[in-house]
């Protein structure tokens, strides 16, 4: 397999005056074939402005042609699909399997946004009539819809090389919303990036779009990244990563002369409440369950669950005995890359050096970027006292905490942070809950789960992955689901403007036959 390295910038290439660097093997710290340049500040330049100028045809094209384009591009992934899947495994130390997987969830999400955008309700249409008689005002007559909001940056995740990255969900929701991207290839699998962005390039001209519908830069966030942000033709962010990725982006989109919204994954450890009917009952299966989902994927998701709260006792604690063999059982696995090895090995020597966590399961490194089991216990005050305990390590850890009370697991629900889901195990028994538990959770999350685990995002209309501060930077948004189209458009109103002048959207007669708010009323008239 062959790579040219440059950036893509619409149908040219970028340069190669720039510094150079190759994709890095995680299993054996090797350098792989290819050299790949760094975007230049010229690339930058024109890949946005190139956005810029292909935002005023793009955003108005039909639903049927926006739809061709999303099809096209995952009819052109498929056919890359031999390609991606050989070199996947080499910059992520992930598994064919895995790349298959996820570039089948990849492919669906064009599709299902071109379901989307076809169905045309999305823009969320409203009319209402003229009354020019009404006394004392007259009435205007209202077009109300959602538009695209101009050209996206979208940054490729680490841990999702094809899901969350250069034709990930952000990707295909700023397409589906009419907006052209520059895509931010991640720096450790650039090789996997060259090729899905290739295929998207491909697609751009055989639907005979605009060159600047679709561009992707080569080299770090904070090399390539950050210019781009602060690029005034750049009018939204989309992100996966590190809280401190994140937060810099937002402090950088925030400080521009014209700021912009960032729609920022970050940190999230996605705690488990056990009631305690359900840890009597199901203690076995709550065990291999919950070992499981944490060392899934290495425990690189996520939802991965790195806190589980369970009722203090004997139930408790055997259960804490025998998942900690289960996880000592467990096998550990190679980080994606070189810094999330890093950034865990800090993360649990922190915990385990901690003087009031006791380490209860564990096993030392040894293969390069190696990621181990760790699963810690501590105490509700101790927790409620230091709130780094609660602080993310990304991987296959996890720590347990045991509560008194309801009124103890209030107090440890009220004083985490943001997260993107939180899980209650709870049995017949247990009902009603109580409410207030309910409430203390729904607070803090975007997705509340019953008795499930975490690790596992379905696609579909009715996901939400996005919740309070800091596991996303805007809690009224979701990276997931069809409903991520309304962080890339924005409500927009035509009043008294003359029907010829009129989106078909909201013309007369309902063209496109989509279901609308007509003067209070939901009709497809």
């Amino acid at each position: 397999m062959t790579f040219h390295g440059r950036s893509l910038i619409g149908f040219a290439h970028g340069s190669i005056d720039t510094t150079s660097f190759q994709a890095m093997n995680p299993a054996t710290g090797s350098a792989l074939d290819g050299t790949f340049y760094t975007a230049s500040s010229d690339d930058i330049d024109r890949a946005a402005s190139l956005a810029k100028a292909a935002f005023a045809t793009f955003s108005t094209t039909t639903p049927s042609e926006r739809a061709a384009f999303l099809r096209a591009v995952a009819d052109e992934l498929e056919a890359a699909r031999p390609d991606i899947v050989a070199r996947m495994p080499l910059e992520t130390a992930l598994p064919e399997g895995r790349a298959n997987g996820e570039l089948g969830r990849t492919i669906g999400q064009m599709r299902m946004f071109a379901d989307l955008v076809e169905e045309g309700s999305w823009v969320d249409a409203r009319l209402e009539t003229a009354m020019p008689d009404r006394a004392p005002v007259p009435k205007p007559d209202l077009r109300y819809m959602r538009i695209a909001l101009g050209p996206v940056a979208v940054f490729g995740a680490s841990n999702f090389p094809l899901a969350f990255s250069v034709a990930g969900g952000d990707t295909a929701s700023a397409f589906a919303a009419g907006c052209p991207v520059v895509a931010v290839s991640h720096y450790a699998h650039p090789g996997v990036s060259e090729i899905v962005g290739s295929a998207i390039q491909r697609a751009v001209k055989t639907c005979n779009l605009p060159e600047g519908t679709f561009s992707m830069l080569q080299g770090t966030g904070q090399d390539v990244g950050i210019p781009l942000v602060d690029h005034p033709a750049i009018k939204a962010v989309g992100f996966t990563g590190s809280r401190f990725g994140g937060l810099a982006i937002a402090q950088r989109a925030a400080a521009r002369n014209e700021p912009i919204p960032v729609y920022a994954e970050m940190s999230s450890i996605n705690p488990i409440v056990v009631r305690a009917h359900a840890l009597s009952n199901r203690s076995d299966a709550l065990v291999a369950g919950l070992a499981g989902s944490v060392s899934l994927g290495v425990g690189q998701f996520c939802t991965n669950p790195g806190l589980v709260l369970l009722p203090a006792g004997a139930d408790a604690e055997s259960f804490i005995s025998r998942f900690a063999s289960a996880m000592d059982a467990s096998k550990g696995g190679t980080a994606l890359h070189a810094g999330i090895a890093q950034a865990y090995g800090e993360a649990t020597r922190n915990r385990d050096e901690h003087a009031l966590v006791e380490t209860i399961a564990s096993e030392d490194g040894g293969q390069v970027n190696q990621l181990n089991p760790w699963v810690f216990r501590t105490t509700a005050q101790a927790l409620l006292a230091d709130e780094s305990l609660s602080g993310e390590a990304f991987g296959p850890s996890t720590t347990i905490v045991t509560y008194a009370d309801d009124a103890e697991l209030l107090d440890i629900l009220g004083s985490l942070e943001g997260q993107l889901t939180m899980t209650i195990q709870a049995d017949d028994a247990d009902h009603p809950m109580d409410t207030a538990i309910v409430r203390a959770m729904q607070a803090r999350c975007g997705r509340l789960i019953v008795n499930g685990f975490p690790t596992g995002v379905e696609v579909c209309s009715a996901m939400v992955h996005g919740g309070p501060f800091p596991s996303t930077t805007d809690a009224r948004s979701t990276s997931v689901g069809t409903a991520a189209i309304e962080r890339f458009s924005r409500p927009f109103c035509f009043q008294d403007l003359p029907q010829s002048l009129l989106p078909p959207a909201v013309q007369d007669g309902n063209p496109l036959g989509i279901w609308r708010l007509v003067d209070g009323e939901r009709t497809r008239s």
